[in-house]
């Protein structure tokens, strides 16, 4: 970083406290890397809200694959976003159930439309999207 700029801020003294014992907690050395992590972060998810701007995620997935036809309709989903696909994890997690972890990049729009889709599949017993940036935009 090479340009800082100092900046002071209001804070009722039992927020601070918590705070503080928070990013103790967690390992910062300082409030500071605490504050940048946080407006980092912020920054983040709007650019999430923005439907054309570019990102980066992973779909992870828990389903049955007893379930008739889950496998196939997961697999032709992905088919058809070959161009937002990155790359997939497939683990066997018991008789029953696998764990399976997509790595995608494309328009927000896009990536959040086919994370929907996937998670809504039947059989699918849990689905999370995990967004984060590709960080072209941050400082």
């Amino acid at each position: 970083m090479s340009n800082l700029t100092r900046f002071g801020i209001s804070i009722d003294d039992e927020l601070l406290h918590s705070f503080d014992q928070l990013i103790k907690n967690a390992g910062y050395q300082n409030r500071s890397e605490a504050i940048r992590d946080l407006i980092r972060n912020y920054l983040v998810q709007r650019q999430w809200e923005d439907s054309q701007s570019s990102v980066v995620g992973t779909i992870t997935l828990v389903y049955d694959h007893h379930v008739p036809g889950v496998e196939h309709k997961l697999t032709h989903q992905q088919h058809e976003h070959t161009a937002h696909i990155y790359a997939n994890t497939h683990v066997h997690l018991d008789q029953h159930n696998c764990l399976e972890v997509i790595i995608v990049k494309g328009p927000a729009q896009t990536i959040r439309s086919l994370a929907d889709r996937l998670i809504a599949q039947r059989g699918v017993k849990h689905g999370n999207l995990t967004c984060t940036t590709t960080g072209a935009a941050l400082a």
